[in-house]
């Protein structure tokens, strides 16, 4: 028999959360075939075999919480799926033989491949993936083919067969002694969103932030983007969205204003001569920060090659940990959900974060006779007030705002 054990994960993870098992016992198993997907504090991991042979029996199920290095399960190494026991071949012969194929076949297509992220939603939705039509040449589901799964199209028969599947849903808590006569759900936070919300009481616990606003002119971006998106696509194969020239103006203005790129370590401010920044980007389990690394040694294609890049990750549940660690400072964008103007919360050690919002048309005077209709877009940053003073922030502000308003000087910037 050996083990199934939970691995190293990363540094300073310690523990997870089974989200689920991939295999079941009475299964077999090829070595570095997945067994099971453990969700930690930043990112879903997909656990290996170790061993070749049959699923044994598992210690931990679906939701509990494991620790590095606690046995999760057993493998058989020498033994037998159930479809395929030597006594069964030898009372039944060879009818029993055709059987037991055609019941191998069936259980394999009863288990279709599919990406974790996939296998997530449906399982969150009630859905079948036997019953998810994929365009993958492999047949492997994805997650937008869950996404746009519709009861409508399977046949009548195996509607039937996946009603108990799709409406019953998960086990409520009763809250009533909380909420007389009300109607109410329990739902037990994932671990990422556990973790997401305990870093932003401690940063408001720990930090003395404070927010300072502008607004900026977004007409110059806008007519440079217009004039040169079709070029640039051609070019690079990558739009030219306003994101880059977000982060080239915030890293202009943080070599000028290098304690927003720094942190606070005990009595000791860490003076940071490098640029990597996060950018904020909504996924499934919550709102993750993945890096673009050095961005100011990259020009705007690899800026916004790198921003699609980490948030198809993200959308796809595969960011490392690597991708999350070690940003300088971060850049979050609520315009695109339509978000007019907010206060940013720090994203812990980093005592800086931009908040970009919604562009909106706003008369604007011109001189003291004019009025025009400008896209006008406001801009907020949080700051730490432990080592970035009111006058470094607000002109830091300021530059990102001149910059773009002038984007031309980016590329003077570097």
């Amino acid at each position: 028999m050996a083990e199934i054990k939970v691995p190293e994960l990363a540094e300073s993870i310690t523990e997870g959360t089974i989200a689920q098992w991939l295999k079941q016992p009475g299964d077999a198993v090829e070595k570095g075939e997945y067994l099971l997907e453990v969700e930690t504090d930043k990112v879903n991991v997909e656990l290996t075999a170790e061993f070749s042979g049959v699923l044994k029996e598992l210690h931990k199920e679906s939701g509990d919480t494991v620790q590095v290095g606690e046995t999760i399960g057993v493998i058989d190494e020498s033994g037998e799926t159930s479809s395929s026991k030597p006594e069964e071949v030898k009372h039944e012969g060879k009818a029993s033989e055709a059987v037991q194929e055609a019941e191998g076949k069936d259980e394999k297509k009863q288990r279709p491949i599919a990406s974790p992220s996939a296998r997530k939603l449906a399982r969150e939705r009630g859905i079948d993936l036997q019953q998810v039509q994929t365009i993958d040449p492999l047949g492997r589901v994805r997650k937008q083919d869950v996404e746009s799964f519709s009861g409508k199209d399977v046949p009548n028969h195996q509607q039937q067969d996946a009603t108990p599947k799709t409406a019953a849903p998960k086990p409520a808590v009763s809250a009533q002694e909380d909420v007389p006569g009300k109607p109410v759900e329990r739902i037990k936070m994932s671990r990422r969103r556990q973790t997401i919300a305990n870093r932003l009481v401690e940063v408001q616990q720990t930090a003395a932030m404070l927010t300072t606003f502008n607004e900026v002119d977004m007409s110059a971006v806008m007519e440079v983007r217009k004039r040169r998106k079709d070029k640039f696509y051609e070019q690079h194969d990558v739009r030219l969205g306003f994101m880059s020239f977000f982060t080239k103006a915030v890293v202009a203005a943080l070599k000028q204003f290098p304690l927003l790129n720094a942190e606070i370590q005990g009595n000791e401010i860490l003076m940071k001569k490098f640029y990597d920044i996060g950018i904020a980007v909504s996924a499934p389990e919550g709102l993750v920060v993945p890096v673009v690394r050095d961005a100011d040694r990259l020009n705007f294609a690899g800026i916004e090659g790198e921003i699609l890049n980490l948030a198809k990750k993200a959308r796809d549940n595969k960011l490392s940990l690597s991708d999350l660690q070690g940003g300088t400072f971060t850049i979050t964008n609520g315009g695109v959900f339509g978000s007019l103007l907010s206060t940013p919360i720090l994203n812990g050690p980093q005592v800086g974060i931009l908040g970009m919002h919604k562009i909106q048309l706003r008369p604007v005077a011109i001189d003291e006779e004019r009025m025009e209709n400008r896209p006008m877009m406001y801009i907020a940053l949080s700051y730490d007030h432990r080592i970035v003073d009111g006058k470094e922030a607000v002109s830091f502000l300021a530059t990102v705002k001149e910059l773009l308003e002038d984007p031309e000087s980016l590329l003077l910037e570097g």
